[in-house]
C-alpha cells in the first residue's frame, strides 16, 4: 500500500484550485461553481454503483478514485476541510451504529 492518503489529494486539490481553469479541470470545476461540482461527484458516484451491481471490481476502484477527488473539490467550494468529515466519522464510530439509531428513533 502507498503511502498516499486522501490528506494528500486534498493538498492536491488545493493547489490545484487556484491554478489556470484552462490548464486544471480541478480549477476548472471549482470556477464553474457548486452546481457544477456537485453535478460531477453525483455522475461518478452513480458510475461507482455501477460498477458494484456488475461486480467489475477494477472499474468501481477506478470510479471509487473519481467518486473521492470530486468530494474533495466540492468540499473545497464549500470550504469544508477534509479534517470535519474525518471528525464527524471518527464521532461516528465513538459508538454502535445501532445504538445511535435507536436514539433518534425514540427523539
Amino acid at each position: 500500500m502507498s503511502g498516499f492518503s486522501l490528506s494528500d489529494l486534498e493538498s492536491i486539490v488545493a493547489e490545484r484550485s487556484t491554478a489556470s481553469p484552462e490548464k486544471s479541470w480541478t480549477a476548472k470545476l471549482v470556477a464553474a461553481g457548486q452546481p457544477k461540482a456537485a453535478k460531477k461527484l453525483g455522475e461518478e458516484a452513480i458510475e461507482a454503483v455501477m460498477a458494484a451491481v456488475t461486480g467489475d471490481r477494477d472499474n468501481l476502484t477506478y470510479e471509487a478514485a473519481d467518486v473521492l477527488y470530486h468530494l474533495l473539490v466540492v468540499l473545497k467550494i464549500a470550504e469544508i476541510p477534509l479534517e470535519n468529515v474525518m471528525a464527524e466519522l471518527e464521532r461516528r464510530t465513538a459508538q454502535s451504529g445501532l445504538k445511535e439509531k435507536a436514539g433518534r428513533q425514540s427523539s
